[in-house]
């Protein structure tokens, strides 16, 4: 029993959007993707940290969602970017429920509890400055804020889509609250490609960061605990 964590699956089986085109890194991504998430068991917990499926709305993300199903582990997602298929809990929830989907669900305005640890995530935001990127990302400091206080006195795991920091780049809003909340480690994806050159990873106050984009973990989830 352990709980893993990886982002930026990008499954395409409906959408006809492989990654592939991006070069070696992404070969025979999907088949890679099945051959570690095979070696994780029912005991085990995943973590799915955004852009999961290039699915446009949730009956063209279902192949997606069932190919992940097929791995016994459970799932939990969280929204990235690109997951244009992601609606509101309740109509997520519901259509797992109506297609047979058991092993997946969401990490949103929540959190869950594996051990000793609470499991914490949102979508998190790179900020721009316009006023609708300012109304976004204070939502996503609420989200993360309200997960992180349904973790109670348990300590916390984060679990982001976009980086709250890497070279040249920090948001002070989303890395106050996890110093807040003293959140020992916080996992991140959407880095590929160059752009993994600047991550930053490591201790930083009390929290340790680590990215686990896909193609930056070899398709591999990152044990985290356990």
């Amino acid at each position: 029993m352990a709980l893993y964590a990886i982002g930026d699956l990008h499954l395409s089986l409906t959408a006809n959007k492989s990654m592939e085109v991006f070069g070696p890194a992404w070969e025979n991504y999907t088949d890679r993707i099945a051959g570690s998430l095979g070696a994780l068991t029912a005991e085990d917990v995943l973590v799915l940290a955004g852009d999961t499926s290039w699915g446009m709305s949730l009956a063209e993300a279902e192949a997606d969602f069932r190919f992940l199903d097929r791995f016994p582990c459970k799932k939990y997602l969280v929204k990235g970017n690109h997951d244009y298929w992601w609606t509101t809990a309740a109509k997520l929830r519901r259509f797992f429920d109506e297609k047979g989907i058991r092993t997946l669900d969401i990490l949103h305005n929540s959190c869950v509890f594996y051990g000793d640890y609470a499991v914490c995530g949102t979508r998190g935001w790179f900020l721009e400055e316009d006023a609708h990127n300012v109304k976004v990302l204070n939502r996503e400091v609420g989200r993360l804020e309200a997960s992180l206080k349904a973790a109670g006195e348990r300590p916390a795991l984060c679990f982001l889509h976009y980086p709250p920091l890497y070279q040249g780049y920090e948001c002070p809003e989303i890395l106050k609250t996890l110093e807040k909340y003293h959140v020992s480690l916080c996992c991140y994806g959407h880095l590929h490609g160059h752009a993994i050159r600047r991550r930053l990873e490591g201790k930083r106050g009390e929290t340790e960061y680590s990215l686990i984009s896909a193609d930056h973990l070899g398709f591999v989830p990152k044990k985290i605990c356990d």
